[in-house]
């Protein structure tokens, strides 16, 4: 009976971790491919093109900034807008990797 019982939490441990998971924002200044792919309409090629435009002209100032990478338009912003996020340390990061 305990056994089954570790089972069951263990179970709703990592469905709630799943869940959380699924409801966080991305935070377009520092997440990688992965993470970027994870948006709706966005697949490789514009994670691709999200990061060159991020390495190229630094970190978004604001989500709309995201229109100015090819091959996203208004349309995909406004699917992704409520699953996106900007860091208020940007530059903070920037200093701790160098």
């Amino acid at each position: 009976m305990e056994v089954k019982m570790n089972k069951i939490y263990f179970s709703l441990i990592l469905i709630l971790m799943l869940v959380s998971t699924a409801f966080a924002k991305v935070n377009i200044n520092t997440a990688d491919a992965t993470e970027l792919e994870s948006l709706t309409g966005i697949g490789a090629a514009k994670a691709k093109a999200i990061i060159e435009y991020r390495e190229q002209n630094g970190p978004f100032k604001f989500g709309e900034e995201l229109t100015k990478v090819k091959g996203i338009g208004p349309k995909i912003m406004e699917k992704i807008k409520d699953d996106i996020t900007i860091s208020d340390d940007v530059e903070d990061n920037k200093k701790d990797q160098q």
